[in-house]
């Protein structure tokens, strides 16, 4: 873990304000540390500027609260919600992950460039890495 903390992957305002507890399991603290040594450290290392956590891993409750999708991976502790800059960054940002999964040098589950490019979510599930890449943008979902 290069670039990231669990810390920066479990911060939570809405936790905080709502009093919820968003430690990871033990089983979720070491998927977090696979996402991040598979993806988000290699990710930001070829970025090469700063990249945020948005939202990482969230409990159940907090992931119902939000109005996450039941079956999310952030339950897991297998996604990050990303975001580096202006909606323009996020562009560039989705291409390059793409151009890294072409090239090999990364794998994943899932990734999503959200409406208006507001963020992009990335996920790392292990046995589960189809790479599915979906940009709602262009309301078209491509797998590789």
């Amino acid at each position: 873990m290069k670039y990231f903390s669990i810390n920066e992957l479990t911060s939570s305002a809405t936790a905080l304000r709502e009093g919820i507890d968003n430690r990871p399991s033990k089983c979720a603290y070491h998927l977090l540390h696979v996402l991040v040594d598979q993806l988000l450290d290699p990710i930001r290392e070829a970025w090469g500027e700063s990249i945020v956590v948005s939202s990482g891993y969230r409990c159940k409750q907090l992931n119902t609260l939000i109005g996450g999708v039941k079956n999310s991976h952030h339950i897991l502790g297998c996604a990050a919600d990303i975001i580096a800059g202006s909606r323009s960054d996020h562009r560039r940002l989705f291409r390059l992950i793409v151009k890294m999964q072409q090239e090999g040098q990364i794998r994943f589950t899932q990734l999503i460039a959200e409406k208006d490019y507001r963020w992009l979510h990335i996920s790392y599930v292990p046995g589960m890495l189809r790479n599915q890449i979906i940009d709602v943008n262009v309301e078209k979902s491509l797998s590789r």
